[in-house]
């Protein structure tokens, strides 16, 4: 006869899920220092880095992980920092949630080296195409404008703006991935399973690509679109 601790098991799962809730608000609160550091401004529009903040606590703890650090840091930053209020707030959420939620669903049913290269171009494409549709949807209300002058804007402005911001982050979240989730699993936070890809050599080789795109966009912000690095005020 087997006799289970129902009260141990009861403890450590409290325990796993304060631990797992502690390290999400360190997520959201990091996701927001970088939201407050500094910003490239593109036009009336805004990149910085919390989306690839997001989509590596995403790729870690699962897609409606997502959605709850999305609202959360959306919320804090609309109602501190953003000028823009409701609308800045929608566009945030949708912006952040398609790409660290498409990242993670994919990644979430295949962890391995291609699952996390596949999920996140996976959350390029949501997400670009979703702030394409949202920017002709919402974009005419905030801005008082109509829906063919803002599709005016998609070629020359609005697509490679969001193309290159969802790649940029996506390259970052390659980038921080691998020793965010080691020293998590050092800490005794998370214990993955052993299809977690390692450090290896493709592993190298894709996080020198990542490095590679970093560069490629950061150009393409600044001497393309004519962006310019800002601190927020």
């Amino acid at each position: 006869m087997v006799i289970i601790n129902t009260n141990k098991a009861k403890s450590k799962s409290w325990t796993n899920n304060t631990l797992k809730l502690v390290t999400l608000a360190l997520f959201i609160a990091l996701a927001y220092v970088c939201v407050c550091v500094f910003h490239i401004k593109v036009a009336f529009l805004t990149f910085d880095i919390k989306d690839a903040v997001i989509t590596v606590a995403a790729m870690i703890f699962g897609p409606l992980s997502a959605v709850m650090m999305s609202l959360a840091v959306s919320f804090i930053e609309m109602i501190t920092i953003s000028d823009t209020q409701l609308y800045g707030f929608v566009m945030n959420v949708l912006s952040t949630v398609s790409l660290s939620a498409a990242a993670s669903l994919v990644y979430k049913y295949k962890r391995n080296m291609f699952g996390a290269v596949l999920g996140l171009i996976t959350g390029v494409i949501t997400m670009t195409a979703v702030m394409m549709a949202a920017n002709l949807i919402v974009t005419p209300f905030y801005m008082g404008t109509t829906i063919s002058e803002v599709a005016a804007l998609i070629p020359k402005l609005l697509l490679p703006f969001n193309f290159t911001k969802a790649v940029l982050n996506a390259s970052i979240a390659m980038l921080l991935y691998k020793p965010v989730i080691t020293a998590l699993r050092r800490a005794g936070i998370i214990r993955l399973g052993h299809t977690e890809y390692g450090f290896d050599k493709k592993t190298v080789m894709v996080m020198i690509i990542a490095v590679c795109l970093i560069a490629a966009c950061i150009i393409v912000f600044v001497n393309v679109l004519g962006g310019e690095f800002a601190w927020v005020d």
